[in-house]
């Protein structure tokens, strides 16, 4: 493969990412582009990007598993996480004790986890994880204190960025390939 999703992933993050487990990944702003649409009855629609869905469902074939975390109470997310069939929280008002209880749940440590957050309400969870990563949109004052910041936007392959970096430094990402290839 000449294209390699390393290429833009610090080297010095390499091994962190070899050895993640549980990848978390805010909603609105990290797998939308953060806009909200409301119709005349007052119902909420979002725009989820097909890719960054393909990469948490490869996450979770390839051993990582992925998790939607927002603190809006989204009809939206709640409907994408269960058409990928990943696990999906909504209406978390303490994501990082969420993500806490889902190290108990898997038998991991902080340091086994990736979140991918844009805005404030992210930054527990980001400053407690192993790998700590905002889309190139994020807020300034998270992309000052993440580890990476993808080059695509929220909403826009940011997700799908941290997937196949993911799966890329754990050497599964071939494998992934070679499954849609034959």
């Amino acid at each position: 493969m000449s294209w390699s999703p390393l290429a833009h992933f610090p080297a010095e993050l390499h091994a962190v990412a070899a050895n993640i487990r549980l990848a978390c990944f805010d909603v609105d702003g990290t797998l939308t582009d953060g806009r909200l649409f409301y119709d005349h009855a007052g119902n909420e629609s979002k725009a989820f990007f097909v890719q960054d869905g393909l990469g948490l469902k490869l996450l979770q074939k390839h051993g990582i598993h992925p998790v939607l975390i927002t603190a809006r109470n989204s009809l939206s997310a709640q409907r994408r996480g269960a058409d990928l069939g990943i696990d999906t929280q909504i209406a978390v008002g303490d994501k990082l004790a969420s993500v806490r209880t889902l190290c108990e749940r898997f038998g991991i440590g902080l340091e086994q986890v990736a979140f991918m957050g844009d805005d404030l309400p992210d930054l527990a969870p980001l400053c407690a994880v192993g790998l700590a990563v905002a889309p190139a949109n994020a807020h300034p004052l998270v992309a000052a204190r993440v580890h990476w910041q993808t080059r695509a936007e929220g909403g826009r392959g940011a997700a799908r960025e941290l997937c196949d970096a993911l799966l890329a430094a754990q050497g599964k990402l071939e494998a992934a390939v070679a499954e849609f290839a034959r």
